[in-house]
């Protein structure tokens, strides 16, 4: 089969319309050349309408290179004047964009705002609360019966998980606002995950969970932020607790990695996250089961915040679990460098 010959005419659309409009063929002449081409397919499928129309004699060749110049160059202009169109556009949905994201991130500082005022607001009526609970439950304030020791040891509990609540919510606004610094030091990891493990046995032993601990107290000493750093195994363990049924394990893994890197691991044989909703738990005040009649508590801030103090330390949190068998969380520090 012959290839139509590459001719200015392939760049216009239409050329007879035009051809008519302009007065420089009729449509008889039109219909005529269209006509010829249906009763010459060999033809019609190696010349344009063009050079029909030019075969026939109905037109010039200069008219018609005339006209087709005349239909690229409108077409030129309507180009031109779609891409200022679009330029324009683009320009003012960037502006929309950025006025929204402006617009976020002043929402985003008020939130952090009003969660410190508030936080700090509750902090103090708490800590009056608690200040009378212990004198309560020391006896200072009278000799209790067992009913009444039993209830203001319910009463310890709660204030002790409402000031837990209230630091994180503390500890939120801190890094919303970009005000979450380090105090980085060489940190004694077996000593910090000892603490933790003793902190959470009781929990894991109401709930029948067995714990258990793989590491070492020979293991090197990382540069970290000591407080935070105890905050983060301390908040893995508790959500590891959380989410795992009676009679499952949580285990605390820390070992050495090469040279300059210690893995810290938390697994166990809870519930699982379902793969695609992974990114999901460390997203502030989100919670994965967020229904009314859900099982877990929690302000949705625990993860949220580990990830965050880890990306200050430099490191990321790596997330392996499979649902109905269980989780292990893991992220790595630097060893801390001996002194000179």
């Amino acid at each position: 089969m012959t290839q139509p010959r590459l001719t200015p005419e392939i760049l216009v659309p239409r050329l007879g319309e035009y051809l008519v409009q302009q007065g420089h063929i009729t449509e008889a002449d039109l219909q005529k050349a269209l006509a010829y081409q249906k009763k010459n397919p060999n033809t019609g499928q190696e010349w344009h309408l063009g050079e029909t129309l030019l075969t026939l004699k109905l037109v010039d060749r200069r008219t018609l290179d005339q006209a087709i110049t005349e239909q690229i160059i409108q077409l030129r202009n309507a180009l031109e004047d779609a891409n200022r169109y679009l330029e324009r556009r683009v320009q003012e949905r960037t502006a929309e964009l950025q006025l929204a994201v402006r617009k976020l991130s002043e929402l985003n500082q008020l939130k952090a705002n009003f969660v410190a005022n508030i936080s700090h607001e509750l902090r103090t009526p708490l800590t009056h609360v608690k200040g009378y609970v212990e004198l309560l439950a020391g006896d200072l304030l009278g000799t209790l019966n067992e009913e009444q020791k039993k209830a203001l040891e319910v009463a310890r509990q709660a204030t002790m998980r409402l000031e837990g609540l209230i630091n994180n919510l503390i500890l939120f606004s801190q890094a919303a606002r970009g005000e979450l610094t380090l105090h980085l030091i060489p940190v004694n990891l077996y000593k910090i995950a000892t603490e933790a493990l003793k902190y959470t046995y009781p929990r894991a032993q109401e709930r029948n969970i067995t714990l258990s601990a793989d590491m070492k107290p020979t293991l090197p000493l990382v540069k970290a932020d000591e407080e935070k750093m105890s905050w983060v195994v301390l908040q893995l363990m508790d959500n590891a607790i959380k989410f795992t049924p009676a009679g499952g394990k949580v285990g605390l893994i820390i070992k050495r990695e090469a040279d300059t890197l210690v893995k810290v691991s938390v697994a166990d044989t809870g519930i699982g996250i379902p793969r695609k909703r992974v990114n999901e738990m460390f997203e502030p005040f989100h919670q994965l089961d967020s229904s009314s009649t859900r099982r877990y508590g929690g302000t949705g801030l625990g993860l949220a915040l580990v990830r965050q103090i880890l990306d200050a330390h430099g490191s990321l949190i790596d997330v392996q679990s499979e649902e109905g068998k269980g989780t292990i969380f893991s992220f790595t520090l630097l060893v801390a460098a001996p002194p000179a």
